[in-house]
């Protein structure tokens, strides 16, 4: 896992972390780089100096949560017992992942496919962890996971979203 964040203190650091909080409650569009240098205690100026603009401190945080997550969909489906079985492979994978972004409460900055980009890291693992390595079936799951997301960053409990994804019955060809 790459290491980005910066020194939490430094104003840099205190924007990332910021976003990530911000974004991770609240939709990209929702968020203003009023609101983000104000809750880091930094000025619109030093967001725009490090990042660019709202989008690029985005990009940068999207990145490393979304990595943080891969890393741990992708282990899942390499460590488990049921490697023989890809579609129950798949299927922890999914959890372990919603159980991650729950925990950390990425709801909204995983729950959308990435801002500003065609490339749509997930659906691609997901379909490339198929024994048909099909980027349809990548994205039919990935629309599903972050749809749990959503719907308990809109107050579904926990719980029951898991149940809705626990449910998912699909089968992969070998």
């Amino acid at each position: 896992m790459r290491e980005w964040i910066p020194v939490s203190t430094s104003p840099k650091g205190r924007l990332a972390l910021t976003a990530v909080h911000q974004f991770g409650a609240r939709p990209f569009d929702e968020v203003t780089v009023g609101e983000l240098a104000a809750a880091a205690n930094v000025t619109t100026g030093a967001l725009y100096h490090h990042f660019g603009s709202k989008l690029g401190l985005y990009a940068f945080v999207r990145g490393d949560v979304e990595q943080r997550l891969l890393d741990r969909m992708e282990g899942a489906i390499a460590a488990s017992p049921m490697a023989s079985d890809r579609a129950a492979a798949v299927k922890a994978a999914l959890l372990i992942g919603f159980d991650f972004a729950v925990r950390e409460q990425f709801l909204r900055i995983l729950a959308e496919p990435p801002t500003g980009s065609e490339h749509d890291r997930l659906a691609e693992m997901l379909g490339a962890s198929t024994a048909q390595a099909s980027p349809v079936f990548g994205r039919v799951l990935a629309a599903a996971w972050r749809a749990a997301l959503v719907a308990v960053a809109e107050g579904v409990e926990p719980q029951q979203a898991r149940a809705a994804l626990t449910a998912l019955e699909f089968r992969l060809a070998s």
